[in-house]
């Protein structure tokens, strides 16, 4: 039944709505400003020296030049990455052909690259110098640590000896000590890695590694890094990052130590990587550089690979050679910031979800930004201490992949541009 409002009752409202002889409305507030996005670059300043971008190609057989160029070049649709990581065979003592395969590997990835290192890393001494006569598991025996020492300085010197040449840049003591497993391992305490790097590592002819703990213990380096008598025999702290976060390091930086993270990998959310995948991995590299003042950042195996009986771990390629989604993302650093360039201050994360890092060398200057939002940021980039006419951008969005874009002028020490939603933009002059 339709109902009426009585006479009354709409007079009074009426009447009630005319009060005070004035409007009714409420003028609503202002809206708030938009968000400035901001970031300063201070290219005066001097953070740690950046030694390169890499992977591993610990048991994988002889790269093909097409898979070695696709990680090593500078070019279109490659990674160029700087540190290959190669595995020291417990089965020759010393030399052999289960050597052979990381010679190969080291010398393509010289040949195709510039200023490529090569590092080695052993995941067990051989077995006869081992407690338990196993390459798995088991401790180093004490009466062996002159041997263990000289078997790695005769990797060092087998690699030199190959034609051509590769001069290790470090060789490591262990790859995680501190891990339990059923593969190829080792144990140490922080005690019996101190006392070796002091009383029998000053053998090695080129840079000691150590102590490459899986979750970055420092335990396991601080005993060597307090000794007066230990200290001076490392070359270079390292560390991975299965079940840490990047940090910072005081003892070894005081120490006079740069600190790299030398093995890690993600697991893509579906079948394949993308984009939201490369954001991962771009943001623990740049929390590495920023957070950790980490020298290195290198990723588990270089390719896609499955050794069979196991899961395939996704690499920095695929099995065709193009770069994944992991790759692309390394590739906003690696391509652009080499070897010996150093990382300088900038506002690292002005809004939510915005990272920023910015790096300079001898070949110009880079700024990485990393946009993880689902829209678009206008971000204002402010440039200390040096003069830069343009940069030009390369972008990783869900439809590109290190795409070079138009170049940007820079007009009073500053620009703005437009970051894609979930992209990754890397500027260079």
């Amino acid at each position: 039944m339709r109902r009426f409002m009585p006479a009354f009752i709409v007079f009074m409202t009426l009447s009630l709505a005319g009060c005070g002889g004035g409007s009714s409305s409420v003028t609503p507030p202002p809206p708030p400003p938009p968000v400035t996005n901001t970031a300063t670059i201070d290219f005066a300043s001097s953070n740690q020296t950046i030694r390169g971008f890499g992977g591993s190609t610990a048991w994988m057989p002889v790269m093909p030049t097409s898979e070695v160029n696709a990680l090593f070049g500078t070019g279109a649709n490659q990674i160029g990455l700087t540190i290959l990581r190669v595995r020291i065979d417990p089965g020759s003592v010393p030399g052999g052909s289960n050597w052979d395969a990381e010679v190969s590997n080291a010398q393509e990835a010289i040949a195709a690259g510039s200023s490529v290192s090569v590092i080695a890393t052993p995941w067990t001494p051989p077995a006869a110098y081992k407690s338990n006569d196993n390459t798995v598991m088991g401790s180093l025996n004490t009466a062996n640590y002159g041997d263990y020492a000289n078997y790695l300085e005769s990797f060092v010197t087998y690699m030199a000896n190959a034609n051509p040449p590769v001069n290790l840049y470090g060789i490591s003591m262990q790859n995680e000590p501190d891990a339990s497993v059923s593969y190829e391992s080792c144990v140490w305490t922080p005690d019996q890695m101190h006392t070796w790097v002091a009383s029998n590592s000053s053998v090695l002819t080129t840079r000691l590694i150590m102590p490459e703990s899986e979750s970055f213990n420092t335990s396991y380096s601080d005993p060597a890094l307090d000794d007066p008598n230990a200290v001076g025999n490392i070359g270079i702290i390292a560390g991975h990052l299965y079940g840490a976060s990047p940090s910072y390091y005081a003892n070894a930086v005081n120490a006079g130590k740069e600190v790299w993270m030398t093995e890690h990998f993600l697991n893509p959310a579906g079948a394949e990587p993308a984009i939201g995948d490369a954001l991962q991995a771009a943001m623990e590299i740049h929390n590495s550089l920023t957070v950790g003042d980490y020298s290195a950042y290198v990723w588990w195996w270089v390719a896609n690979w499955n050794p069979g009986g196991g899961t395939t771990n996704t690499g920095l390629v695929d099995t065709n050679n193009v770069p994944t989604y992991f790759g692309w993302a390394m590739a906003q650093f690696s391509r652009f910031v080499r070897p010996g360039y150093v990382r300088s201050n900038v506002t690292n994360n002005p809004a939510p979800d915005i990272l920023i890092s910015a790096y300079k060398g001898n070949s110009g200057f880079v700024i990485v930004a990393i946009n993880r939002r689902s829209i678009s940021v206008d971000q204002t980039f402010i440039i200390q201490n040096q003069n830069i006419a343009a940069m030009t951008p390369y972008l990783t969005t869900a439809t590109d992949t290190v795409a070079q874009q138009s170049a940007v002028s820079v007009g009073g020490d500053q620009f703005v541009y437009t970051l894609p939603a979930q992209s990754i933009a890397t500027f260079v002059q």
